[in-house]
């Protein structure tokens, strides 16, 4: 894994432009029960949700949880945290890569593997977060690319990009970062 020392860890949490604190001019302007996601926080927040969050791989459950640990970050979809005890045991295998995230810490990967079934790098975890995402070390989020997730039983669209997990859900107003000329959000 991935090591910062203070000074860079400084260095790259005060690159980023938009914090929370106003939206930009291109925002929309959020509808009848949304949210801006240019309202959530930078360095983000974790808020635990107590909707069902379901997470499908075709017909088999993968998970199913009404304590996920949502993360809002500044021009993101929440990014959902699943107990690791509320997902089906035996289906989570080590990716052996890892990345390093100036507010969470240290990364690991996942693939899921089901019989001969297999997805790679699908998901991803924090065992030793960074002070401040603790409630993350016994979770884990996945990438809903190529998963049928629900969020309090709206279906939930991808963030786009490869990197970027967060969940769209009909709840939110964007613009997302990931998207094409979103790299300076």
């Amino acid at each position: 894994m991935m090591n910062m020392d203070p000074e860079r860890l400084a260095m790259a949490r005060a690159q980023w432009r938009w914090r929370g604190t106003g939206r930009p001019p291109f925002a929309d302007a959020p509808g009848p029960g949304q949210v801006s996601v240019w309202d959530f926080p930078r360095p983000p927040e974790l808020v635990r949700d107590p909707r069902d969050i379901v997470v499908h791989w075709g017909e088999r459950e993968i998970a199913r949880t009404s304590g996920a640990w949502a993360v809002r970050e500044t021009a993101h979809p929440p990014t959902f945290y699943l107990p690791l005890a509320d997902v089906a045991r035996g289906m989570l295998q080590p990716a052996g890569n890892g990345s390093f995230c100036e507010w969470k810490g240290p990364a690991r990967y996942w693939h899921l593997v089901d019989g001969d079934r297999r997805l790679t790098l699908v998901a991803w975890s924090y065992p030793q977060p960074l002070p401040g995402a603790e409630p993350l070390a016994e979770c884990v989020a996945f990438y809903a690319h190529h998963l049928d997730c629900s969020v309090g039983g709206a279906r939930v669209t991808p963030q786009a990009g490869d990197f970027y997990g967060g969940w769209i859900t009909p709840d939110l107003a964007g613009p997302f970062k990931g998207g094409p000329g979103s790299g300076n959000w």
